[in-house]
């Protein structure tokens, strides 16, 4: 399959398996308006590729996808419009990554954080670098996390953990994300390719339609779950976007200054 008009994923085959990079315009494949569109989409054109048995996703350079970017993020705060705009594209790329039956590895090369951890932890399995951190800071740019990390994060290790996570947002280094269970191995850079073809190798050397399936039947609970959150969670999101919290928090990361909040 020709994946026609992407411009921040690219795609390559070897064999069966496709290899989908998140190569955004910026140094940490921040998500713009652009990326945000094609991760609508994408998973929906995986599971129509004919070429492709199993999918790697993974990211350019020296992260996998770290979260918004702070120019877009500026626009949607100076006009609310476009972020209620693209909360059809939020919950799509949720439920579509969710309804891909081909397997699907995350190959965590880097940072992953906010809606790039959220993609991350929606994959089958996922295998990391030691040098990569993952975490949902969306609290700390004044937004609710309403992007698929209420959905994920108490599913694979636990409300108690996944809300302390999700409301102090720390990032987590691969070891302990891996001892948390929140990923399936966290290996040293040099390790990262091997361990995930070695993983790869294992499920590709299965029948493919039991692959399949047997993935689909674990994801209905997941698919169920998301029905139910996103939409109250990006209407939060939403609102959180209009606050002057959110504005102070923006402003105060970009001037790289402590942030001073006044609940508003």
């Amino acid at each position: 399959m020709e994946f026609k008009d992407y411009e921040t994923l690219s795609f390559g085959y070897e064999g069966r398996v496709l290899t989908v990079t998140i190569d955004g315009p910026g140094p940490v494949n921040a998500v713009n308006a652009r990326m945000h569109e094609e991760l609508g989409r994408v998973f929906t054109d995986l599971q129509r590729d004919e070429d492709s048995d199993l999918i790697i996703l993974t990211g350019a350079g020296r992260a996998f996808c770290a979260g918004g970017d702070m120019e877009w993020f500026d626009e949607m705060i100076a006009n609310p419009a476009k972020f209620r705009s693209i909360a059809p594209e939020g919950k799509r790329i949720v439920t579509s990554l969710l309804d891909l039956e081909k397997p699907i590895v995350c190959r965590l090369n880097g940072a992953a954080a906010g809606l790039g951890a959220t993609i991350a932890l929606l994959c089958d399995v996922i295998i990391a670098s030691d040098n990569a951190v993952i975490g949902d800071p969306h609290v700390k740019v004044g937004l609710v996390a309403g992007d698929g990390g209420a959905v994920i994060w108490p599913q694979l290790i636990g409300f108690a953990k996944a809300k302390e996570l999700l409301m102090t947002g720390d990032m987590l280094t691969g070891q302990q994300a891996m001892d948390l269970g929140l990923i399936n191995y966290s290996v040293p850079p040099e390790e990262l390719d091997a361990k995930v073809a070695e993983l790869v190798g294992k499920i590709m050397g299965n029948p493919k339609w039991a692959v399949r399936w047997t993935k689909t039947a674990a994801n209905i609970t997941l698919r169920e779950i998301a029905v139910k959150v996103m939409d109250a969670a990006i209407a939060y999101e939403a609102i959180t976007n209009t606050l002057e919290d959110r504005k102070e928090a923006v402003s105060a990361f970009k001037e790289k200054r402590a942030p001073n909040f006044t609940g508003e």
